[in-house]
């Protein structure tokens, strides 16, 4: 069975699995790859964390962006795990937190050697949208949109 438990970044299994997190980015884009730059987990609110039989399998936050946005951030779903949907559950989560918190849209970034997330989130009806802040300039990057 598949939990999905409210935290913020102190939680030390979020920290584990953002460790992954990086690793498996290291992987696909190379250890100083621009990107990186965005993937601090400093003094995050609102994380979310994924756990099957109490065991934690995937993470993901939110973070305000402007008074009506938040943005995703450090969605991780560990391999063995995949494909059961668990990003989708974590994702439903952060969009439910977000509306509680008062804002009526998400966004996000991600890259284009993540296919896997850029299938959860175009799954989820999330739209491609034009990139936005320092990631306009970086190459491989992919920012998506969703109202809720």
């Amino acid at each position: 069975m598949i939990t999905i438990v409210r935290t913020n970044s102190e939680n030390q299994e979020f920290i584990k699995l953002v460790q992954l997190l990086n690793s498996d980015l290291a992987e696909r884009d190379g250890a100083n790859h621009p990107l990186s730059q965005f993937n601090t987990i400093a003094n995050i609110k609102y994380v979310v964390l994924a756990y099957e039989n109490d065991k934690p399998i995937g993470c993901g936050a939110i973070a305000a962006y402007d008074l009506n946005t938040m943005e995703i951030k450090r969605m991780y779903v560990s391999p063995e795990v995949r494909g059961k949907r668990i990003g989708t559950h974590m994702l439903s989560e952060l969009e439910k937190w977000a509306k509680e918190l008062g804002s009526s849209r998400c966004i996000l970034f991600t890259g284009k050697n993540q296919p896997e997330a850029n299938r959860l989130y175009t799954r989820n009806a999330y739209r491609q949208i034009e990139k936005y802040g320092k990631l306009a300039e970086i190459a491989d990057s992919l920012c998506f949109a969703k109202e809720i």
